[in-house]
């Protein structure tokens, strides 16, 4: 079930939407303005394959501590 992201075309809100189908799809509207001239576009996102370079980041720049290394 593909997430996307909605853009109204009226009032350029956007929103991200889980869709089962087509017709779900359809059927939505823009939750700030009620418009159907909705834009569709995949959703970006991230993700990881493990390993090390996958392991998070504390980002102070002092890996020295760094409670992600073995």
């Amino acid at each position: 079930m593909p997430i996307y992201v909605f853009r109204c075309q009226d009032c350029t809100h956007t929103f991200d939407e889980l869709v089962m189908s087509t017709d779900a799809a359809a059927a939505l509207v823009c939750p700030k303005c009620g418009s159907r001239h909705l834009a569709r576009q995949p959703a970006v996102f991230a993700t990881t394959s493990g390993g090390r370079d996958s392991q998070p980041s504390c980002g102070s720049g002092d890996c020295s501590a760094c409670p992600y290394d073995d």
